[in-house]
């Protein structure tokens, strides 16, 4: 254990490698393209949907693609290198949110992509807005909604896992879901992360996911489930061209991509707190707000530079607390290697062949972590009395029941339904209204904001006591 986690206590960090750590060059490579493989096809997923479904971006979709790695790596490293107060200085691995796809797909297939670009672009400040104004809001998020925000996060990226591990991100419906060849993959990789997880100690416990994934595509190679012709047909270098697509704004559009952004503002919220959450502590006020700043300046690049809005990726912090290894600068090795794999395609496509099943055994595993992540956080710091636990009932009811149960919603406007059938949003916003009205939260009602003696910037360990009188948050340091 290196030598500043060392200093907490087992039950509040579980970190090898802090935040400032630097492991040696030889682990921080292959724990850096860890995290690349954590996020890749959830990354350039979304523009591959978009491409195919907006008529305009009929032959875009390699460029799109390319794009979208390199912006994910521009934003990642910016959030673990920031620029004046736009960064979170964390291990915060950025890419393109599913939260935004279908929206923009109902933009874009009926503005074009000039519209999907120029809302991204024009509708960014409301995040950074967030961010800039963090001490007013801030304590509308205490830790038992952003718990809630963390550990929705899990729950609905579980079917995607899923859906990876049967071998079709599509769903039920794809050809070969569920097969045992598939099934087979992705239990070769879960056991092989979970064994090597459990059972060893060191580099191998840390580098388990990479190792987990890299087993089962050498296995897929072996029984021929591997397609390589992308990589033949792949170019070697690609050319950044800033607004390709130009900009639109219709209105309409940039109402909903506004909506969108306050929404990936509480999933951020949620993933700095879960990451941080692995080291024993809470989210600093200056992490959250140079985390939103970054989220709204690198969606504003990304809009130059024809990719979709940026924002944390939540199976990262799953791998943060899995491995341990909360590094900024293995995050930082990270970044660099999406800019390489976004300028040349040859190699994304090495990456971009890898079946579905292989991904899908080592990301189910880290779905689950940031569940178990929300969790940590809710009994570190939250007093389960009734009124804490009605709301952490409620909203975790109402968020994947909607999800669960998306008829529900048949008779609202597909606006509605687009943003309400979100597990996300109906259980996030669930958790802030109700730990508004609901007596003795503080915000509306009752004495403090926050659990007894836990502020933003001086967290509560496990085990210590609580005061009996509610304490104000303190001033930043900043």
């Amino acid at each position: 254990m290196s030598g500043p986690s060392a200093t907490k206590s087992e039950s509040d960090s579980v970190v090898l490698y802090d935040i400032e750590d630097r492991p040696p060059m030889a682990e921080a490579i292959p724990l850096g393209i860890q995290h690349v493989l954590a996020m890749f096809l959830g990354n350039v997923a979304p523009p591959l949907i978009l491409a195919g479904a907006v008529g305009s971006a009929t032959g875009e979709t390699t460029f799109l693609v390319q794009m979208a790695l390199i912006v994910a790596g521009v934003a990642t490293l910016v959030q673990v290198f920031p620029i004046g107060p736009v960064g979170a200085r964390l291990p915060i691995v950025m890419g393109t949110s599913f939260a935004f796809l279908g929206p923009l797909i109902g933009i874009g297939s009926q503005f074009g992509l000039a519209a999907v670009f120029g809302t991204a672009l024009i509708a960014a400040p409301v995040e950074m807005v967030m961010g800039v104004t963090l001490d007013r809001f801030r304590r509308y998020f205490p830790p038992l909604v952003t718990g809630i925000v963390v550990m929705l996060i899990g729950l609905t990226l579980i079917p995607t896992g899923m859906d990876y591990a049967a071998g079709a991100s599509a769903g039920p419906g794809a050809e070969g879901y569920g097969s045992f060849l598939n099934l087979g993959l992705a239990g070769l990789v879960l056991v092989t992360t979970l064994v090597l997880n459990q059972f060893f100690e060191g580099f191998l416990r840390v580098i388990s996911v990479f190792v987990g994934i890299a087993v089962g595509y050498v296995a897929a190679i072996a029984l021929g489930v591997v397609d390589f012709s992308g990589v033949a047909t792949a170019g070697w270098i690609t050319v950044p061209i800033p607004l390709k697509y130009g900009l639109s704004f219709p209105p309409s559009a940039v109402l909903t991509m506004a909506f969108l952004y306050i929404v990936t503002g509480m999933e951020t919220i949620g993933d700095i707190s879960g990451t941080v959450a692995a080291t024993g502590r809470d989210a600093t006020k200056a992490e959250l707000r140079g985390g939103l700043l970054a989220d709204g300046v690198m969606s504003i690049f990304g809009a130059v530079f024809n990719a979709m809005p940026n924002t944390s990726f939540s199976q990262n912090v799953g791998l943060v607390n899995f491995t341990g290894v909360a590094s900024r600068y293995v995050v930082g090795i990270g970044g660099v290697a999406l800019i390489i794999l976004g300028f040349v395609p040859k190699i994304g496509a090495v990456v971009s062949a890898m079946p579905d099943a292989v991904l899908g055994g080592g990301a189910l595993i880290l779905f689950a972590m940031i569940f178990s992540s929300g969790a940590r956080i809710i009994l570190q710091n939250v007093t389960l009395d009734h009124r804490n636990s009605t709301i952490l009932a409620l909203s975790i009811a109402l968020g994947l029941g909607v999800s669960l149960r998306p008829e529900l919603l048949a008779n609202f406007p597909d606006e509605v339904q687009t943003l309400f059938g979100s597990a996300l949003v109906s259980g996030g916003i669930s958790a802030l209204v109700l730990n508004i009205v609901l007596p003795g939260g503080g915000v509306g009602f009752g004495p403090t904001e926050y659990t007894d003696g836990l502020t933003p910037e001086m967290p509560m360990q496990i085990g210590e006591k609580t005061t009996d009188s509610p304490t104000e948050p303190v001033p930043d340091d900043d």
